[in-house]
This record gives structure tokens, C-alpha cells and sequence, in this order.
């Protein structure tokens, strides 16, 4: 068993994670205490909602240098809203910093691209979509190229280091990446709660994974 603590900042489908990370054999807690997040083996930092509430329930709860030292620190997995705040910026709300720990920003998919079948891409980018895998990475393992995953999001990560990025999706157009890693973090656009048994694997490896690549 693991120990694996789902951060809970009042945004996001906690009860979601949890059951799928104790699906694969994880012991889970969700809290909001930063002694407990820093003991903890593992961290997982999901999100749903708007950027601007995300940066402000993390002050609330005086998380966000705890999300850092986790960050730096641990097996630690991002998800969604939780992979856009690890980035220094993102368009939305108008503008807010993010956690800074990712050189790069979070843009919005433009509206209504004309795409070559004659209809208009839809914002958000809701439903499956596959993935193609950049580098060789522990979370990916017996995951094969061009696997879907599922994604509920209207804006997307730009890292300014390439080097960082797993895999890419694509929604009309664009390109973007939908896995980020570094060291110990890794993070997802994508939700693996909500990928069937993919997702499942990608979290069972989550869960068996020491940080190292």
C-alpha cells in the first residue's frame, strides 16, 4: 500500500481521484493540512473550475508553497486545472500568475476555428482524444502511442522548455502538449480518473512510480 495525499483545496472532483488511485492499491487521504501533505509518500493535486479561484483557494488554505515543496520534493502528479497551475501564467481571468514552478503560460483555444469537415471547433475541448507520446517516461509505461484519454478543458499548457513535454493532443489545429514532466512531477491534462482502464494504468503507475526517470 501507499501512502498518497489528493490536496484538497475546495475546487475539483476529489472523491473522483481518490477511489480511482485506491482502485490500483493506493492508501488515500485528502486533506488541506500542510503537515500532512508534507509527510506524505505521494502527492496528487487535481483541479476543476477557473484559474482565478484555483490561485485564490490555494492562498486561502495557505497551500501554495506547500504545493511547491511537494512539488520539488516528492512523487507528485498534476491533473487538469492542476497541471495549468504548476505553469507562471495563464490568460484566463484575465491574467493570473500561476505557481511558477514550470517556465511557460496557459493559453485559450481560440473560438470557432473552421475545421475541414465544415463545422466550427467547440470550446471546451470536451470528450476523448488520443495521445502521441514524445519521450519514454515510468508513467507511461504498457500505455501505447496514440491511446485515448479524456479531456474537459479550455485552455492548454505552453512550456517554454519542449524538453518537458510526454505527449501531445490535438483539438482542430492545435497541437498542444497534454503530459508535462520533470524530476519528480509529473502532470496531465487529460483526467485519468475518468480514462477507464488507461487512466487506470497510468495512475496504477503513479502509484509504483519512485520519482526517478
Amino acid at each position: 500500500m501507499t501512502d498518497t495525499v489528493v490536496i484538497d483545496f475546495g475546487m475539483g472532483n476529489l472523491r473522483s481521484v481518490a477511489k480511482a488511485l485506491e482502485h490500483v492499491g493506493a492508501r488515500v487521504r485528502v486533506s488541506d493540512d500542510p503537515a500532512v501533505i508534507r509527510a506524505a509518500g505521494r502527492v496528487v493535486f487535481p483541479g476543476q473550475g477557473a484559474m482565478g479561484a484555483c490561485v485564490a483557494r490555494l492562498a486561502g488554505h495557505d497551500l501554495a508553497e506547500t504545493v511547491r515543496e511537494a512539488a520539488q520534493s516528492k512523487p507528485f502528479l498534476g491533473i487538469c486545472l492542476g497541471l495549468q497551475a504548476l505553469l507562471e501564467f495563464s490568460e484566463e481571468d484575465g491574467g493570473v500568475p500561476g505557481l511558477g514552478l514550470l517556465a511557460g503560460r496557459v493559453r485559450r483555444f481560440a473560438d470557432g476555428e473552421l475545421l475541414s469537415d465544415g463545422t466550427r471547433r467547440k470550446v471546451p475541448h470536451m470528450g476523448w482524444n488520443d495521445i502521441a507520446l514524445t519521450r519514454r517516461h515510468p508513467l507511461f509505461a504498457g500505455i501505447a502511442d496514440g491511446t485515448w484519454f479524456y479531456f474537459v478543458h479550455s485552455y492548454y499548457v505552453c512550456p517554454a522548455d519542449e524538453g518537458l513535454v510526454l505527449a501531445r493532443s490535438q483539438h482542430g489545429s492545435t497541437a498542444f502538449a497534454c503530459a508535462l514532466g520533470r524530476g519528480n512531477l509529473v502532470a496531465t491534462q487529460f483526467h485519468p480518473e475518468k480514462s477507464h482502464h488507461a487512466g487506470l494504468r497510468l495512475l496504477a503507475n503513479f502509484v509504483r512510480w519512485d520519482g526517478t526517470t
